[in-house]
């Protein structure tokens, strides 16, 4: 068992400034050209300072993303457990992982090209915050002046591996919903993978690339739509909120 940790200062704590409760969204996974490739779900219930966050995106070839995050919200969000699943043709490498906040432990397990099902662990330096499963909340929540400049996060990948995610603003971007004009807050979220690997990543062409989110602000802030990758070395898809449609049939008709 290794020791994951930082090669970079820790990630910021951010504070609660919205507490989460109650939600169900729908959601749409597209191509940067508009394909839809997946119709998801993100589903969220709270008990007192527990919350409990599900992301689910089926994909049209019968691929699964799965991911369930527990945090606290207690003053500040604080990672408890993240699960998250990845399977089918979409994805070049099958993977489970698990990340126990309480006993400081991440397990991966995987299937090789092989066929072969492995497993690696890997225990997490303590007193250390991670923003698996909760950078949405985690930027619906920030200040969008001084958002939380470095962000821990686990990477799915066949031998768990921490980097440091760097957020920055890009100021707010003009959308609308119908007639009315509205603005979100544009955050751009580079990977530092950190040390060695950091060094050479961009030579080798595996520097993962930048992830962008716009989120409304206001009274309440919602999440608008975001542009990442959802497995490393995958290329960068496009989620969105997505609208309930009826049949055409009118009630009036029926």
């Amino acid at each position: 068992m290794a020791i994951l940790c930082w090669n970079t200062s820790a990630g910021a704590q951010v504070p609660v400034r919205y507490a989460e409760g109650l939600v169900h969204g729908f959601l749409s996974l597209k191509t940067l050209d508009g394909t839809r490739i997946a119709d998801g779900d993100l589903i969220q219930s709270a008990r007192g300072m527990r919350v409990t966050t599900r992301l689910v995106f089926r994909f049209k070839d019968g691929s699964l993303h799965d991911e369930t995050a527990i945090y606290s919200q207690r003053q500040s969000f604080r990672l408890i457990s993240d699960h998250i699943v990845q399977k089918g043709p979409t994805f070049p490498q099958p993977i489970d992982m698990t990340i126990d906040g309480a006993k400081g432990q991440v397990t991966v397990r995987y299937t090789t090209d092989k066929g072969e099902e492995k497993v690696e662990s890997a225990a997490l330096k303590p007193g250390l915050d991670f923003a698996n499963g909760l950078i949405l909340t985690l930027l619906k929540n920030a200040n969008p002046q001084s958002p939380p400049a470095k962000l821990g996060f686990v990477a799915a990948t066949p031998k768990p591996q921490v980097v440091t995610l760097e957020v920055s603003s890009a100021g707010e971007e003009a959308f609308s919903t119908g007639a009315e004009g509205r603005k979100a807050t544009h955050y751009i979220i580079h990977v530092n993978v950190g040390g060695i690997k950091g060094l050479i990543a961009p030579l080798v062409g595996k520097q993962p690339p930048d992830s962008h989110v716009w989120i409304l602000g206001g009274a309440a802030p919602a999440f608008v739509k975001s542009e990442q990758p959802l497995y490393s070395g995958g290329p960068i898809w496009r989620i969105e909120l997505e609208s309930p449609a009826w049949p055409r049939t009118s009630a009036a008709n029926r």
